[in-house]
């Protein structure tokens, strides 16, 4: 099965203030992303109920990636979001050869033994996407990288795509520089709620309106926006980030 080769960006939803979707920007956002179109499909555990064995959560993804058993499929383990804190070895000698179109995983915890364990499983045999933006350089140093979803691509990629160049022509300085910059853009993001809440205020701070979050999350105030920018502006962002 093809692996994916570089970065994809895990893009916001825009929303109308009233909580529908809105599909205006969509076209102006695919410009960045280069192109619109089903490559794989992939899941992650729900938060409810809560999936608390490798056998359930296999079962969940078997009757999900069957639905379109000509994709490939990957799991999602982000843990925070959802308490499955399972071992993802253990969930791929328990998916192997279950579930059939089963591409690899989308790795997004702190645990870098755990995620060059997965990458070492069946030598080499499944996709680890890496998911964590924070940890980008220590991956590629293990020799895992080769493909990765995230969300602060959104705005921050540009320096993470210069993380994986720098690391190819073997300019490691420029590499930890650069893994040290996107770290600083990550802190102020968790200033104002994350990825999801802050992150997407950032879009509209670079040009790309994408409108409110829908409940639960919280929106950021006016005041929240402008000091936002002040910690933005304070890093050097504006003259680092994806430009629309």
């Amino acid at each position: 099965m093809e692996k994916i080769i570089g970065l994809i960006d895990a893009p916001f939803t825009p929303f109308y203030a009233n909580g529908d979707v809105n599909l205006e920007p969509i076209p102006t956002y695919a410009k960045m992303l280069q192109k619109i179109g089903a490559w794989g499909i992939g899941a992650m555990a729900p938060p409810f109920p809560k999936i608390s064995r490798v056998e359930e959560l296999v079962k969940y993804c078997e009757e999900i990636a069957a639905g379109a058993p000509a994709l490939p499929f990957y799991f999602y383990h982000i843990p925070a979001f959802n308490g499955a804190y399972l071992s993802m070895v253990d969930f791929l000698k328990a998916a192997d050869g279950r579930i059939p179109n089963l591409a690899g995983i989308k790795y997004t915890y702190e645990s870098l033994y755990e995620y060059n364990q997965c990458r070492l499983y069946a030598d080499g045999k499944f996709d680890m996407l890496h998911g964590q933006d924070e940890t980008i350089l220590p991956c590629l140093a293990m020799g895992g990288a080769k493909g990765g979803i995230g969300g602060t691509t959104n705005y921050n990629g540009r320096n993470l795509v210069g993380i994986i160049d720098a690391w190819n022509r073997g300019d490691l300085q420029s590499a930890r520089e650069l893994q040290d910059y996107s770290q600083q853009v990550i802190n102020v993001i968790c200033h104002f709620r994350g990825n999801i809440v802050g992150g997407k205020r950032i879009m509209k701070l670079i040009g790309l309106d994408l409108g409110p979050n829908r409940t639960p999350f919280q929106n950021i105030t006016p005041e929240e926006e402008q000091q936002l920018k002040k910690e933005l502006d304070a890093i050097g962002f504006f003259q680092h980030c994806n430009v629309f």
